[in-house]
């Protein structure tokens, strides 16, 4: 789902078979603390996500282009931390202590933001994202060294934290739609500090039980580790104001963001021109042609808490049988369909590898940009079918959400798995990097789309429908175009990742 990248398609059924059958008896010693501490960390990020747009347009009355950009910004600095916080946690400060000081730096930034100011909100945020964006990594870190590489317990027990992430959002999205209604937004962003608060207490409460096993850091001496975390906390706290500066200009450091993705992009062709193994050289241009779809395909998802939510709350009648909905609340149709759809879909595609149909990374790919595309798609029948006032039926937006889940479910898992598959092991590393850094930078390009209709204060449904049709129409196109230019691309993309032996 969100927070540490692209959701990993793991549902609540597969949790519970993975218990069952055995793979988290006798879990060792932190895996069953990490599940909760999980949980609560989440809370945070998900009040945010769901909530920042919202409340920088009705609270602090950005314009929808300022808030847009702000929220694109805020993914891509999350999402581009993740990659420095294993290195600053396994070689500077250890895991632990970047988790509990990422967590504090948190609390302060939910604190600060729930002051109700502008100038409380860059600094808020620059604190928010030092801390979540590099301390994510750090539950990985900690939960993955409690096994052996060979323990088979290790996929159930993230399974399980998997789970305590997708609950902790689904407290965060309700709680923040509860809020909401009354646009109580410092009680929200007081009661984002509980989650961070809980989850600090947990890790102190089991402090040596979460210890770092096996990093780099563990091998110096007691005078280097007093060196190293120093130099640790400096950066860590040094990322602060950098952060906030930065955020001082969102278009331009979007800008410079996007830059940077480019010289990346420009490395890695570069890298597989070059790379001597003509069949996994052949692999790795699968690697560069699938991760562009994904782009199209995580630009349009992270419209969610951004211009489709600006659109759900001007432009929708968020009622359903005369109960009134929160735009936050419209976030757990994502969890819903991931929790009910992933085992139907897993089951559905085993059944067809049974019967000889092939189900593989690129049909998978084209088909859930095409779910994409028909997602953004049904907006603009449902603005045609909209009331006298303009108002599209929640239906439309429900519809939307579940089309765009389930080609969620069928890119999500199979991305960070293709890396293993399709990377050499030089590169691996780079190319996981790299797959990340498009969730960030699909945040960027969300935030332009999202910006393209002017919404003045005045605004009505009936004055921005047909900005918000043109553009839904075009962006939906768009991706259902993507999705059959790649099936038709099926058969070479095959012929990359499987070349016949006598070419290797």
């Amino acid at each position: 789902m969100r927070g540490a990248g692209p959701a990993l398609g793991l549902t609540f059924l597969e949790i519970t078979l993975s218990f069952h059958n055995g793979l988290l008896s006798r879990i060792p010693a932190g895996a069953g603390v990490l599940f909760f501490v999980q949980m609560f960390s989440t809370l945070g990020y998900a009040v945010l996500y769901s909530s920042l747009v919202l409340y920088a347009t009705k609270h602090l009355r950005f314009s929808a282009e300022q808030a847009s950009m702000m929220m694109g910004v805020f993914g891509a600095f999350n999402y581009g931390l993740h990659l420095f916080g294993g290195y600053l946690g396994g070689r500077f400060l250890s895991n632990r202590n970047l988790f509990v000081g990422g967590m504090i730096l948190q609390v302060l930034g939910c604190a600060a933001i729930a002051g109700g100011t502008s100038a409380l909100l860059y600094w808020g945020l620059a604190l928010f994202l030092v801390g979540s964006g590099l301390n994510v990594t750090c539950l990985n870190m900690m939960l993955t060294q409690r096994f052996a590489p060979e323990d088979s317990r290790r996929e159930g027990a993230f399974l399980w934290n998997y789970a305590g992430m997708n609950i902790g959002f689904f407290i965060g999205f309700t709680m923040a739609g509860h809020y909401q209604l009354s646009e109580n937004y410092r009680g929200l962003f007081l009661f984002a500090t509980v989650g961070g608060v809980l989850a600090i207490a947990l890790a102190l409460l089991f402090w040596r039980t979460l210890a770092d096993l096996d990093t780099p850091l563990l091998k110096v001496s007691p005078a280097q580790f007093r060196l190293r975390f120093a130099v640790g906390v400096a950066i860590l706290l040094g990322l602060v104001p950098l952060l906030w500066l930065l955020l001082q200009t969102p278009k331009d450091t979007g800008a410079l963001l996007k830059g940077i993705c480019a010289l990346v992009a420009a490395a890695l062709v570069y890298i597989t021109v070059k790379h001597p193994d003509l069949a996994e050289r052949k692999r790795m241009w699968a690697y560069l042609i699938l991760t562009l779809g994904s782009l199209v395909f995580w630009s349009l998802f992270q419209m969610a808490p951004n211009g489709l939510q600006l659109f759900a709350v001007g432009n929708v009648r968020l009622e359903l049988m005369g109960v009134v909905i929160a735009p936050q609340w419209v976030q757990n149709i994502n969890t819903l369909v991931i929790v009910i759809g992933g085992p139907l879909l897993a089951g559905w595609f085993a059944r067809l590898r049974e019967r000889g149909w092939p189900v593989d990374i690129p049909q998978q790919f084209a088909a859930s940009l095409v779910l994409m595309g028909l997602g953004f798609l049904a907006l603009p029948v449902g603005i045609v079918l909209a009331d006298a006032q303009g108002q599209v039926a929640f239906v439309w937006l429900f519809a939307s959400y579940v089309l765009q889940s389930l080609g969620e479910l069928l890119i999500a898992p199979v991305g960070y798995a293709m890396i293993g598959r399709l990377a050499p092991r030089q590169y691996q590393g780079v190319m996981m990097g790299s797959w990340m850094l498009v969730t960030g930078l699909a945040s960027l390009f969300a935030a332009d789309f999202s910006g393209l209709v002017a919404q003045p204060a005045d605004s009505t449904a009936l004055l921005s429908n047909p900005s918000y049709s043109a553009l839904f129409t075009q962006l939906g196109a768009g991706s259902v175009a993507v999705g059959v230019l790649l099936l038709l691309l099926v058969p070479f993309l095959r012929r990359l990742i499987n070349p016949p032996v006598e070419s290797a």
